[in-house]
């Protein structure tokens, strides 16, 4: 059974900066996006509303963040691409590690027909 994780992130409030950090996304490096499937993530979005994010990512089972940052910090490509990417975000507070940008969310609310 998968999982569904619901995680947000700020921009910095720079237009300039906030389009070359879509433009980015146009292209994920490979070793980026093989990172992701290595790690167990299935499938991931990500939206945006002026500076604010939103990813949500689905998960196999196993998958845990944990597992997910100690193969990040080993892997020469992500941890550049972490670095580029850290020049766009804006940590919701001066005390947020720089590994942990995307917080988690806390649903309340849901609705199955």
């Amino acid at each position: 059974m998968s999982q569904r994780h619901c995680l947000t992130l700020d921009l910095k409030s720079d237009p300039v900066l906030i389009a070359e950090y879509k433009r980015y996304h146009e292209n994920v490096w490979p070793e980026i996006t093989q990172s992701l499937r290595d790690a167990g993530i299935l499938d991931m979005e990500i939206y945006i509303l002026g500076t604010r994010m939103f990813m949500i990512i689905e998960t196999s089972a196993s998958f845990s963040f944990a597992r997910k940052a100690q193969l990040d910090r080993n892997n020469r490509k992500v941890m550049e691409w972490e670095n580029l990417m850290g020049k766009f975000q804006q940590p919701f507070s001066d005390d947020a590690r720089p590994e942990a940008r995307w917080l988690p969310m806390e649903r309340v609310f849901k609705f199955t027909a």
